[in-house]
């Protein structure tokens, strides 16, 4: 299936692009959510007219992302989970989670920001975590779980 990508997409190229992908991540994922459309004639012809008006649409997500990540860059959040004396988790701590932590703490974040790479914490500590607030933008931030006096 050939595809031109309305905005970046990780892995997979930029906005304007003509990309060959399987058939189901297109139909299911990338045309759904608006990141691309079928290369037909009449869709590059479409797309070719209002580039300028994707690529300021893109930049000014770039921007308002690069925002983000100068207040989020170094932040640190403090969760309370209930916890074993020797530190394990009754639970874990996931990406809604942290994301949460820190929308209460005024640093606004959606969970589908938060990369855990090795799944979700299940012990106590602090932990660096990746945010990837954009395709080009990634920030670091502490994450402290503590034990939650029962």
């Amino acid at each position: 299936m050939e595809l031109i990508l309305l905005q970046k997409v990780v892995n997979l190229g930029g906005l304007g692009d003509k990309v060959k992908v399987k058939p189901g991540y297109g139909r299911n994922y990338l045309i759904p959510y608006g990141k691309a459309v079928p290369a037909t004639p009449e869709n590059v012809a479409a797309f070719e007219a209002r580039r300028a008006e994707y690529e300021a649409k893109a930049n000014a997500l770039l921007a308002e992302a690069e925002a983000r990540k100068a207040k989020l860059d170094g932040a640190s959040v403090t969760i309370r989970a209930l916890a074993s004396t020797e530190g394990k988790l009754f639970g874990s701590v996931g990406p809604r989670d942290i994301a949460e932590a820190f929308t209460e703490a005024g640093l606004p974040l959606e969970k589908n920001e938060v990369v855990l790479g090795e799944g979700p914490l299940r012990r106590t500590g602090e932990f660096e975590v990746e945010l990837r607030l954009h395709a080009d933008v990634e920030a670091t931030v502490k994450v402290v779980v503590e034990a939650e006096a029962a």
